[in-house]
């Protein structure tokens, strides 16, 4: 249902109006030998409630798509609806929050007095308090933002993205610049807000982000997507399978031998092998091994997934550049 009053949709009419839709998606910028595609006809379906994760090498056009989705940047082919409405429409109706990797805080404002400043920008946002509690600023919610650390001024930025109590969250690089601890708890914090039913689209470099916190992954190479579905499934795609074992006296050049190995390397008593047939890989082994032990075997990583399928060539149409061009 629409409130009269503010124009928004409720959490229950969002999710029957379509979540995020990208439909034939395209974006150029000019360059200095000539146009340069940073998108190049992307097609995404995301559902209300879904968690995805957007990921690539630097200019494969994931952030450029997000510019598109938040209205930041007009495509120049295809369209994008926001739970039925224009990114302009969703953005002011308080559907869309975002964290993008550049902006800072302003100076001289208490955290609270910041995050209450930004709810009052917005027709139903979420109560300040609540919005401290859930990304765990309450303690520090009278400090100035000018004297945050730096895994505390992301917890503010996050604030920010969610006080206005959007249906739909969208994040750019959200722990680029925190350490191990400050990632952990970022995330914790990001799948609680999650949890209550809300659409999150965050882009990361940290592969294992995705595949710890994603429902999906949406790969992106040369402005194209080129792989969209679970991680299990993409990593499924990487034909190779690791096999380990525990073997002293193998010597690495008679396992790469082996029916169904690649390669083999060894770490102390370890060997590790790289199998396109890990099931006549491991009858082999045994068979001329028997002392083998400890053996493990497991499916391609979404690391070897990402690599091997954004690293294939493109058609010959420059990429988008994101340093020198702006595209990104």
């Amino acid at each position: 249902m629409t409130n009269a009053a503010t124009g928004r949709i409720d959490g229950e009419a969002a999710k029957t109006n379509g979540g995020l839709r990208l439909d034939g998606l395209v974006k150029s910028y000019r360059g200095p030998q000539g146009p340069i595609r940073a998108v190049r006809g992307i097609d995404v379906s995301i559902a209300a409630g879904e968690t995805a994760a957007l990921l690539g090498p630097n200019g494969a056009g994931k952030s450029t798509t997000i510019d598109m989705l938040l209205g930041l940047a007009r495509p120049d082919g295809g369209t994008v609806a926001v739970f039925g409405r224009s990114p302009r429409e969703a953005v002011d109706a308080g559907l869309v929050g975002a964290m993008l990797q550049t902006g800072g805080l302003i100076r001289d404002l208490s955290v609270r007095e910041l995050v209450a400043m930004m709810a009052s920008l917005y027709p139903d946002p979420m109560d300040v308090e609540e919005a401290l509690e859930v990304t765990g600023l309450t303690e520090i919610a009278g400090q100035r933002t000018h004297k945050l650390s730096g895994g505390q001024t992301q917890r503010v930025r996050f604030a920010l993205a969610i006080v206005c109590n959007p249906e739909l969250l969208v994040l750019d690089e959200p722990t680029v610049a925190l350490d191990v601890e400050g990632r952990r708890e970022f995330w914790g914090i990001m799948r609680g807000f999650a949890a209550r039913g809300k659409t999150v689209l965050f882009a990361t470099h940290y592969l294992e982000e995705a595949d710890a916190n994603a429902d999906r992954a949406i790969l992106m190479a040369h402005g194209r997507i080129v792989a969209d579905g679970p991680t299990t499934e993409i990593k499924a795609r990487v034909g190779r399978r690791t096999l380990r074992a525990t073997l002293p006296d193998a010597d690495p050049s008679s396992l790469a031998d082996l029916p169904g190995v690649a390669s083999a390397e060894r770490h102390g008593d370890a060997v590790i092998l790289s199998c396109v047939d890990s099931d006549q890989s491991i009858r082999a082994l045994l068979e001329r091994y028997p002392a083998a032990k400890d053996i493990e075997i497991v499916g391609g990583s979404l690391e070897d997934a990402f690599l091997e399928l954004t690293g294939e060539p493109d058609s010959g149409e420059p990429d988008a550049d994101e340093e020198k061009h702006g595209a990104r």
